[in-house]
């Protein structure tokens, strides 16, 4: 028999008695914390990996209630945020509505049946936030696995490294106890976007760090706002093409991102982007750390260690073997590049075989399915060669 797990409420006020009055109507039906000022707020907030409510005063020493809660929206914007005030002032309350998109304004003293009633209803926005989040990462996720997928056919060295970097990025995510990151795998998976404005053979170069002429560093130059610009009329994919725009600023403009979604995010991806280039360039394991280390003030070194740590950890029980061509089978992954007698690649290393991959191949000619290629077999998935 299932325990159902109740919602965490979060009550923040400077005056104790305040807060044990809260807590005595509430947990009843809620697991609630508290804290005595949003300094400690916030500390409840990330060891307990967000709230569904957070309920707090306004006025408060050091960091007032607006400034609270547009914290929280900022690092836990699925949290309702409902405020609490006994200074019913009209500019307060703009201010709070305004920089904190609050859900619910109450004045003090709240009689216990307006309190209840409000909480209730913050729970209920927070399940509808969640279940519109879970329908939208579904249906978008799905449809970019798609378009990348149709995408891989046409450009296999960007749209190949597209798959490799979302399967790492999520990997670490999950390593950080970051679950269910889809603006981070969207992210990931759109991030090669850009290079469809590029030839096949200048994205070659880039995949193996060859040198451009000044006319190709123009080119390549210019991927980013190609992305902006394929991507900024898709709805919903704010957070995402924040994430990317986050990939093209300066080390400041990460860290102004702070800890919260977008900011993490944009740090993950493009942690394990430079991480992939020096990989795909040959560089050993060691030394595209190393490399990595030397860019501590736009990654944190906290992450990049964490980082180290996970792949120095990751002895996934996966299956290496190596089998012909014609064999590979969905959820494998190509550890070589594979060519054509001609020298063009149509496989890069780490690209993970889909099921229009397993129909496509039939097309590449009896020699190249004939070739043996390296391949990793995830444990979960045994297949027979």
């Amino acid at each position: 028999m299932s325990v159902q797990v109740r919602p965490r409420v979060l009550c923040v006020d400077d005056e104790a008695r305040i807060v044990e009055g809260l807590v005595l109507h509430l947990r009843k039906d809620y697991e609630v914390h508290t804290a005595l000022d949003g300094d400690g707020a916030l500390k409840v907030l990330k060891e307990i990996r967000g709230a569904a409510v957070v309920v707090s005063d306004m006025r408060m020493p050091g960091m007032d209630g607006a400034t609270l809660l547009h914290q929280v929206m900022t690092l836990y914007p699925d949290a309702t945020r409902i405020l609490l005030t006994g200074d019913p002032g009209r500019d307060a309350a703009i201010e709070a509505v305004n920089k904190a998109r609050i859900f619910r304004f109450l004045t003090k003293p709240c009689p216990p049946d307006q309190l209840k009633a409000a909480v209730e209803a913050g729970v209920m926005q927070h399940r509808l936030i969640n279940a519109e989040r879970s329908i939208l990462k579904e249906t978008l996720i799905g449809c970019i696995k798609a378009l990348i997928d149709v995408l891989a056919i046409a450009n296999p060295v960007a749209f190949g490294r597209a798959s490799r970097v979302k399967r790492l990025a999520m990997e670490f995510a999950a390593a950080l106890q970051c679950t269910d990151y889809w603006q981070l795998e969207a992210a990931a998976l759109l991030s090669q976007i850009g290079y469809l404005s590029l030839p096949a053979e200048l994205v070659e170069k880039l995949y193996f760090g060859e040198a451009l002429t000044s006319a190709e560093k123009t080119l390549a130059g210019g991927v980013p706002d190609v992305a902006m610009m394929v991507l900024e009329n898709i709805p919903r994919l704010e957070p995402v093409m924040q994430i990317l725009a986050a990939l093209n600023g300066n080390d400041e403009h990460i860290k102004r991102l702070g800890a919260g979604t977008i900011g993490l995010g944009a740090r993950i991806l493009g942690l394990v982007l430079e991480y992939d280039t020096l990989i795909s360039q040959r560089h050993s394991m060691e030394a595209a750390l190393q490399s990595l280390r030397r860019r501590a003030s736009r990654f944190t070194p906290e992450l990049i260690e964490q980082f180290t740590a996970h792949l120095g950890g990751s002895s996934c029980p996966d299956e290496s073997r190596e089998m012909t061509l014609k064999s590979v089978r969905p959820g494998m992954v190509i550890m070589q590049d594979v060519r054509t007698h001609m020298g063009t690649l149509l496989v890069p290393r780490g690209f993970e075989v889909t099921p229009l991959f397993v129909e496509r191949i039939v097309n590449f000619g009896p020699e190249l399915l004939a070739e043996l290629v390296k391949v990793i077999v995830p444990a979960a998935k045994p297949v027979s060669a």
